[in-house]
């Protein structure tokens, strides 16, 4: 009878007891991984938000104490701060298309938000963070200052000797363009797998 028992209670049987444990363990692991993709998402949008507020706030000090003021000198004349408005895109390039660097900037915005879905790896999640934080200071600009909405200047302000005139947006997007050719030399891609071409 005790023996009939134990047939009958066929999970305490090996085979059973296996797949049970495989079982707990795909449970187990199945948790473990989604908490590592929402990391890298929180990354993402934290260093965007870092730079854009950087960007945001280096803007206000700029029209509030530097526009219609003579230049600031920091290095010498190696490096200023001057206040100018740029139609164009970074580093004052294209004043004539306006509204098709704002396309593109809103494109790009779209584009990061996206592929954050597929974020596993943390220098991706730095680098489309510099990216989306620089090209929504400029959006900022594009969208809310004169001569109109998705047509308004940015405003840029730092101004290295013989190099045009920049503002901390373009430098998070230079830096970020920079962090994701080098990922992509390496073979890293932003699911966190690395290939070899």
């Amino acid at each position: 009878m005790a023996e009939a028992e134990h047939i009958i209670g066929t999970p305490d049987t090996p085979d059973a007891a296996g797949a049970a444990d495989d079982e707990t363990a795909a449970t187990a692991a199945a948790p473990a991984e989604r908490p590592r993709g929402r990391r890298r998402i929180a990354v993402l949008f934290s260093v965007a938000a870092f730079a854009y507020a950087l960007d945001l706030v280096s803007k206000l000090i700029v029209v509030a104490k530097l526009e219609h003021h003579p230049s600031v000198q920091i290095i010498g004349d190696w490096l200023e701060f001057t206040a100018i408005r740029n139609a164009g895109a970074a580093f004052s390039l294209g004043q004539a298309y306006t509204v098709i660097f704002t396309v593109i900037a809103a494109a790009v915005i779209v584009v990061i938000i996206r592929l954050a879905r597929k974020l596993y790896s943390l220098p991706w999640a730095i680098a489309l963070g510099l990216l989306l934080g620089g090209a929504l200071g400029n959006l900022t600009d594009r969208i809310f200052r004169a001569p109109g909405v998705f047509q308004g200047e940015v405003i840029d302000f730092i101004a290295p000797k013989g190099f045009a005139v920049f503002n901390l947006a373009d430098s998070a997007i230079v830096c970020g363009g920079i962090l994701i050719v080098l990922l992509s030399f390496r073979g890293l891609d932003p699911d966190g797998t690395v290939h070899k071409d």
